[in-house]
């Protein structure tokens, strides 16, 4: 496999074709020889334990399996690097290629990729535009396909035929006087059927044609065809052929990467892939030579579908059929097997990796803080934060040099503590919870140092990340350079993300001792009425008559407030009103009394409320003019 100097942007996953599988695996010696082609199943030789060549441990396909040693051991040292041994053709260089590079095995027959095949849905029948019912009984050799139904009336293309009818229709064509002409690959079965199918689709005119015929659809129908011509549009925009769905070769992987290693004993453990690779070979070098030997048709369709078979299981073991099992009736892991899943290759390997300037804990409830701010242990900071503090400390002359300034953090020195709140003022760290299911699932927080070992989180910020204060972990990721930080600031920070970019509803909402709390100050409560009726003539002499106990929280007093009051849908009723010899009127509503001049102006006004309303309405206020 060519080495990737270049950078690149993105890693697209896509189809190969079968040229594409064996330059992946192809690679030519100074001698004109072209090796990557794996021929033999066996492994290691049992009495020199070194690979077997052409093998599936071949060195000479896949690397030394020793730094600059080739095989037979002509060549030893780091200064014959870049010789390829003329005894052994094993090219002198690190064993390390063994984890990259390729080899192939070239199929004696087709077979098709079962992840296109049995996958939901099955793209091979829906390009095929047939039911993957017909399909299977034509990749497992249980039924023929017509491909050209020449001159015969009851015929037509893609038409499933058994085994009788397919005799019966030959014996026509042979019979004396027949008018029967059929081409010689007029019927096929197998791989090679549904390989010669795809071939015959033209991807642009059936999509043409696809598209005229949706205009007119209905229903099932329409959806049907707008499926099939959604699959045959990514075909186009990618660039692949439909065909390489049917496999010509397969990759195998580098050995390296499916190690056999040698237990005590003498005994060897082994990957799983190993045993998946040799029955896939084994059983195509028998087909070869039953078809060099030119054996009946009967046996050689019978060992095309076990090498289907074999294959299917290599690729995914259990999609289809029987589950191939190994030692004590373990089911072999496959190819998909080491992808998929939480411990597959991608969520385990590439996007769980460890990375530097992270850490983990238990999360704890931290209700004085803001919503943009999390609680960060000191233990925690000082080692996320390390680099910068060390920096701060050598800039002011604090230590000389990055060893004083570490011994100084392990000794864990008064000077430090200082440092690191200067360092951690305006840098924001992210925040993540596992599974990270969609963007609020990692969020910016600015740290606020705290005691203990746990990681403190505001309330509110719990419905985003999914999580709750019964043993939940987060993992915490400190961004370095100044884009990065900027961008936490701007995109990532909680008190940004208050609403669901799913749905545009708020993710942030009053929940628990919040609802609570607003609920029980503004209740009406007939059992704590002590002070009612009482008149007070401003807003802190209600609060400080509740402060002394003159006043229940939920007893009504007539407060003075000569503000606007938002009445909102509560209607008011009918006044009594009350007029004096000066002209003044006073109008007494159910919740309030206003006083009014003979003008009609607002001389005063009281209003019926309870001193829990009173501190509600001033913190909302106060939170709305902040």
């Amino acid at each position: 496999m060519p080495k990737l100097e270049q950078r690149f942007d993105y890693v697209k996953i896509g189809l190969a074709s079968p040229d594409r599988i064996m330059y992946w695996g192809q690679r030519s010696l100074p001698n004109g020889q072209v090796v990557g082609e794996v021929t033999k199943p066996e492994t290691i030789n049992y009495r020199t334990l070194k690979p077997e060549m052409d093998g599936l441990f071949c060195e000479r396909i896949f690397g030394p399996a020793k730094d600059w040693e080739c095989h037979c051991g002509k060549y030893k040292r780091v200064r014959h690097r870049g010789i390829v041994c003329e005894r052994c053709g094993v090219e002198v260089t690190e064993s390390r290629v063994r984890r990259h590079r390729m080899g192939y095995i070239k199929l004696a027959a087709p077979v098709t990729h079962v992840w296109y095949l049995k996958g939901i849905p099955s793209h091979i029948a829906t390009l095929l535009d047939m039911p993957l019912r017909d399909v299977e009984q034509i990749v497992y050799f249980n039924a023929y396909v017509v491909i050209d139904p020449g001159n015969a009336q009851n015929l037509t293309y893609k038409q499933l035929l058994t085994e009788d009818q397919f005799l019966e229709i030959e014996d026509q064509m042979y019979e004396e006087g027949s008018d029967l002409q059929l081409p010689p690959d007029w019927s096929m079965i197998g791989a090679e059927a549904i390989e010669r199918l795809l071939m015959d689709i033209k991807l642009e005119e059936e999509a043409e044609k696809l598209r005229e015929e949706i205009n007119s659809a209905r229903g099932q129908k329409r959806a049907r065809l707008i499926k099939r011509l959604r699959v045959i549009d990514n075909f186009v925009a990618t660039g692949a052929r439909p065909e390489w769905m049917v496999l010509q070769a397969i990759p195998v992987i580098p050995p390296d990467l499916r190690p056999m290693v040698q237990l005590d004993g003498g005994r060897f453990a082994t990957s799983d892939l190993n045993d998946l690779y040799r029955r896939v070979i084994n059983r195509n070098n028998r087909l070869a030579r039953l078809q060099e030997i030119m054996a009946p048709e009967i046996i050689v369709r019978n060992e095309k579908r076990m090498l289907q078979e074999a294959v299917d299981a290599l690729i995914d073991n259990g999609r289809r059929g029987r589950t191939v099992v190994g030692a004590n009736n373990r089911p072999l892991k496959s190819l998909s097997d080491i992808i998929e899943g939480k411990q597959g290759r991608f969520r385990q390997n590439l996007l769980g990796k460890r990375v530097d300037y992270s850490g983990r804990s238990v999360i704890v409830v931290g209700p004085n803080l803001r919503i943009h701010q999390c609680g960060l242990p000191k233990e925690m900071a000082i080692e996320l934060f390390q680099p910068f503090v060390i920096h701060k400390l050598i800039r002011r002359g604090v230590v000389n040099n990055i060893k004083a300034a570490k011994k100084l953090i392990q000794h864990n020195d008064p000077a430090i503590w200082d440092v690191l709140e200067e360092v951690i003022d305006g840098h924001p760290v992210l925040l993540n919870r596992a599974p990270t299911l969609h963007r609020l699932g990692i969020q910016a927080f600015e740290p606020i140092l705290v005691e203990g070992r746990a990681i403190q989180l505001h309330p509110l910020v719990c419905p985003a990340f999914n999580a709750d204060f019964d043993g939940d972990q987060m993992a915490v990721h400190v961004p370095l350079s100044l884009e990065a930080q900027a961008e936490a600031r701007l995109l990532m920070l909680a008190s940004n993300n208050l609403l669901s970019p799913a749905t545009g509803n708020p993710i942030i909402t009053p929940s628990q001792d919040m609802v609570l709390g607003c609920y029980y100050l503004t209740a009406d409560n007939p059992d704590r009425q002590k002070g009612r009726n009482k008149v007070f003539a401003n807003i802190n002499d209600v609060l400080m008559a509740y402060e002394q106990g003159l006043v229940d929280l939920h007893a009504y007093v007539w407060l003075r407030y000569d503000g606007p009051i938002d009445q909102g849908k509560i209607p008011d009723g009918e006044p009594e009103i009350r007029e004096e010899p000066s002209g003044f009127v006073t109008k007494t509503y159910k919740n309030r009394k206003v006083r009014l001049d003979d003008q009609g102006n607002l001389i005063s006004q009281y209003v019926y409320t309870t001193p829990g309303r009173i501190i509600f309405n001033e913190v909302v206020i106060s939170a709305l003019t902040e």
